[in-house]
C-alpha cells in the first residue's frame, strides 16, 4: 500500500509538472490577444487564433484582459474593429447574457459603433 501511495504521489507531481508549461503558454497567449486587442490589430488576432487552432466562441471565457472581457477590454480601447470581429464570432445569445450592451452604455461608452454591433448581434433592434 504504501508503494501505491508513493507512485500516486509522484504522478501526481509528474502531471503538474507536465501541465505547467501549458498555463505559462495559455497566460502568454492571452497576454498577446489581450495587446492585440487594445492596439485594435484585428489581423493579428485573427492569426493567432488561426495558427493555435482556436475558436473564439470556445475560449472568449477564458481570456481576462485587466480583470475584464475581450469586448469591455475592446471598448476601453477604443479597438471598434476588433470589437466588431469579436461580436461577430460570438453566439447573440451570449453577448445578450454578457451585460456588456448594458456595461458599455453605463460607462460611458454608448455612443461607441460596437454598441450598436452587439445590439445587433444580441437581435437587440432598440
Amino acid at each position: 500500500m504504501r508503494l501505491l501511495s508513493t507512485l500516486l504521489c509522484g504522478a501526481a507531481v509528474t502531471l503538474s509538472l507536465l501541465t505547467a508549461p501549458v498555463a505559462v503558454a495559455d497566460d502568454q497567449l492571452a497576454a498577446s490577444m489581450c495587446d492585440y486587442v487594445a492596439a485594435d490589430d484585428k489581423n493579428r488576432l485573427r492569426k493567432v487564433l488561426s495558427d493555435y487552432r482556436l475558436r473564439l466562441r470556445n475560449i472568449y471565457d477564458g481570456v481576462v484582459c485587466n480583470g475584464e472581457s475581450l469586448i469591455r477590454h475592446a471598448f476601453r480601447s477604443n479597438a471598434a474593429d476588433v470589437g466588431e470581429f469579436i461580436a461577430k464570432q460570438l453566439p447573440g445569445s451570449a453577448i445578450a447574457g454578457a451585460g456588456d450592451i448594458e456595461w458599455a452604455e453605463a460607462n460611458g461608452f454608448g455612443a461607441s459603433p460596437l454598441v450598436a454591433v452587439l445590439k445587433s448581434r444580441a437581435g437587440d433592434g432598440d
